[in-house]
């Protein structure tokens, strides 16, 4: 990466980048990491999980240009986290339930922060979750965190009968024709989705990309079957197309 970064001899467009340019680049990679993982694909993997270890790299050989930190330091910088957060491990601390293994934990991350100079003004239990995370998962991790410190259903009853309260009210601003109030119901409801995922112990990222792979194996099949009459989608009643889904629900397995 260091010659790569050469001024007089290295790569032209690595020479061009910075820590803003290759943000995407290090959220891609990862996202294909999980692609590898989703289809087993384990040499892949491994290929992924390089490319993925060079935005380390590379971000790290920026920052040792700008004097700031190196590799190294990454390395230890992590080895050091793990070593504090895990005092059951690599210290004589016993936790009697997971509970108290999960309240020393946030504790730790507290005092981190404290240390590092981060969100000092930030009392909040929320603070410390990236605002740039995917929506899902942001969500997600929000209302873990409020539930740690107690707010939260103790059951899942109570949120089912809230995603159906949530509903009713998307409908209800649907139909006194209020795009903005739309809006803010949709996103109320599929918080309260997020929330029943939770519940139910189902990762809701996970959960979507499975239903969005699972539409699109099927229309897949609806558009075989179109070509197939020598048709165009576009020339296709809806229940014509409707009759194709539920033939592909048979067909591939409503499961698959």
């Amino acid at each position: 990466m260091a010659q790569l970064r050469h001024p007089e001899t290295g790569c032209p467009w690595d020479l061009k980048q910075d820590f803003s340019s290759l943000a995407p680049y290090a959220i891609e990679e990862a996202y294909e990491v999980a692609d590898a993982i989703e289809r087993n694909d384990l040499e892949d993997l491994r290929l992924e999980l390089g490319d993925l270890l060079l935005q380390v790299v590379f971000h790290s050989q920026l920052a040792q240009e700008q004097g700031l930190f190196d590799f190294e330091q990454v390395a230890a910088g992590i080895s050091e986290k793990l070593t504090s957060r895990h005092p059951h491990v690599f210290g004589d601390t016993v936790y009697n339930s997971d509970e108290e293994r999960q309240k020393a934990w946030d504790l730790a991350k507290e005092k981190e922060r404290i240390e590092q100079g981060k969100n000092t003004e930030n009392t909040s239990v929320l603070a410390g979750v990236a605002s740039n995370l995917p929506a899902l998962i942001e969500c997600e991790k929000i209302q873990d965190k409020a539930a740690h410190h107690g707010f939260d259903w103790p059951e899942v009853e109570p949120v089912f009968d809230k995603v159906m309260e949530e509903l009713e009210e998307v409908k209800e601003a649907w139909e006194a024709q209020d795009q903005d109030h739309v809006q803010e119901e949709v996103g109320d409801l599929l918080l309260v989705v997020v929330n029943l995922a939770r519940h139910l112990k189902v990762n809701p990222e996970v959960a979507l990309k499975q239903a969005s792979k699972k539409f699109s194996k099927r229309f897949n099949y609806i558009e075989q079957q179109v070509e197939a009459s020598e048709k165009a989608l576009r020339d296709c009643e809806l229940a014509e197309l409707d009759a194709f889904w539920d033939e592909a629900k048979r067909v591939l397995g409503v499961k698959k």
